[in-house]
């Protein structure tokens, strides 16, 4: 089955932009608290499907865990999201997004989606064709409100979807959750087993097993002719004097009871197997989280309306990913992933657009890389602060319209900026070398590209083409040139940016959820 709607088959020319530090807004631990201490992060202010497209060239493959929290396009307006986009635009809004989250992702990587029942079941259609149906994981339900609404039209909603899909159900391996003191409780020594403690197991089972059905004997003397009716024993008569000899078997305090299997503390896997229900007490729910916020918020008004309180995080993170790993959050909203991330020892790239990138994410993950974040998960995974991220806004189009109406390149930028820029265009590193001026990047050993905003003659390119010799190549993008194209066998020889005018839909700086931003 194929998921339709109006306007599926128009796809953007995305611009693949570069990403340009501002130090200021920059920060790291005066000193390292821990030798794994990570000062790698990224928080990038812009439009988050231009900044995935930025991150595409290098992160490709990358990124262990992406967790997004999209607008829910529930037809409310959000303070900082416009979130009652028509149906049909949010599914290509998603889609686009969806379909470059697959090629961050490593091989044995996975997405994680929190979202409502207003458009999880169109989501979870559309990411069996992005991902393919083979690679959905499970729809984990999450309890976010814990009281019923009496205000409700029909029925009160407790709870939210997160979808998981792996990029490859066949390389990924989702963690153990830790076991709760609770349930290691229950083992007990009731016998002074010197195997430690154990807890007492049905031995049978109701599906048929052709050895299942065999009488036995009580130490006291009592005989079982069988099992229960309708079930059968789970093991063969040989195996189960066998367990009974390794003194396996419980048979009551009194050796009279219906045998039991005695499974050792010390004999099961060191976590548990995660569940696909979330209860607000294991996770959290959204109250919980707007007074995680507060902490960093001027008042209430400022809160989110429904966000994911850490705990939520900290469960996603530990089944999906493992200290060192990289975490993408491309709707990084108030800052929660990379806060739970930074203290779980995790690398993290968060993106967001909104004033709140300044207003929330900057002094939160302040706090945390300081340690005076307390509460949340912080003292769970006992966090002293430490580490730091960089600050990086997405730099403006590299083409603009002159006043005659002519694409020309952008007067903001400056030589760097365009040299690399047009090596992410054409697919080459960005390298420029110190020793060698028409170096500035590499596709392979041998292949490298020059740009230069100079009009080249003929005896410019030809002291070119000696330099580089017979058994390397060179790229040379240029404003003009005055000379043949193909006289120079060793290199190639495009005007900017003329080379460039088809490859995107420059100046279109916003593909947020908004109508009238979206290309007709």
């Amino acid at each position: 089955l194929e998921l339709t709607w109006i306007g599926k088959e128009n796809r953007p020319k995305l611009e693949p932009r570069i990403l340009l530090e501002d130090p200021a807004k920059s920060y790291h631990a005066k000193h390292r608290v821990a030798s794994a201490d990570l000062f790698d992060n990224r928080l990038i202010f812009g439009d988050n499907l231009l900044a995935l497209k930025a991150l595409e060239a290098e992160f490709s493959g990358r990124v262990k865990c992406i967790f997004i929290d999209p607008p829910y396009n529930t037809g409310s307006a959000f303070t900082h999201y416009d979130d009652g986009v028509e149906h049909s635009i949010w599914l290509s809004l998603m889609r686009d997004r969806l379909e470059i989250i697959k090629r961050l992702l490593s091989d044995d990587g996975s997405l994680w989606i929190t979202i409502d029942d207003n458009e999880a079941h169109y989501l979870k259609v559309l990411c069996d064709e992005v991902f393919g149906r083979a690679n959905f994981v499970s729809n984990v339900i999450w309890q976010k409100n814990f009281a019923p609404k009496s205000s409700a039209r029909h029925l009160s909603v407790s709870h939210d979807h997160v979808l998981v899909f792996a990029k490859d159900s066949t390389k990924w391996e989702r963690n153990l959750q830790p076991r709760s003191g609770t349930q290691d409780d229950r083992y007990k020594n009731i016998d002074n087993d010197p195997r430690g403690v154990w807890i007492s197991d049905q031995l049978t089972a109701r599906n048929p097993y052709s050895k299942g059905l065999y009488a036995v004997r009580c130490p006291s003397g009592r005989p079982i002719e069988g099992p229960p009716k309708g079930r059968f024993w789970a093991v063969s008569e040989e195996r189960f004097w066998e367990l009974d000899s390794d003194k396996r078997i419980w048979w009551g305090k009194d050796w009279n009871n219906m045998p039991r299997l005695k499974r050792f503390l010390s004999d099961v896997q060191e976590g548990v197997v995660p569940q696909t229900i979330w209860s607000h007490e294991e996770v959290g729910h959204t109250q919980e989280a707007k007074k995680e916020l507060l902490a960093h918020a001027a008042d209430i008004d400022e809160v989110f309306m429904t966000p994911n309180p850490e705990r939520l995080l900290k469960r996603v993170l530990e089944i999906a990913t493992n200290r060192g790993d990289l975490v993408l959050d491309s709707f990084a909203g108030s800052g929660t992933t990379a806060a739970v991330a930074h203290k779980m020892g995790r690398r993290w790239i968060m993106v967001e657009l909104g004033d709140h990138c300044h207003t929330h994410i900057l002094p939160r993950l302040t706090k945390v890389i300081d340690g005076e974040d307390p509460g949340c998960i912080t003292e769970a995974v006992s966090w002293r602060g430490g580490g730091g991220f960089r600050y990086y806004r997405l730099a403006p189009s590299l083409l603009e319209k002159d006043k005659w109406g002519n694409w020309v390149i952008n007067h903001d930028y400056n030589a760097a900026m365009l040299a690399e820029a047009l090596c992410k265009l054409e697919g080459f590193s960005y390298a420029p070398s110190d020793a060698v001026y028409w170096k500035h990047g590499h596709s392979t050993e041998r292949d490298f590209v020059y740009v230069t905003t100079a009009s080249l003659t003929h005896e410019q390119l030809q002291q070119l083409s000696d330099e580089v010799g017979p058994d390397r190549s060179l790229l040379v993008l240029c404003t003009a040139f005055r000379a043949r194209a193909d006289a120079y066998p060793n290199l190639t020889v495009k005007k900017i940016p003329k080379q460039v005018l088809s490859r995107c839909e420059w100046g279109h700086d916003d593909y947020s959820l908004q109508v009238e931003n979206q290309p007709q």
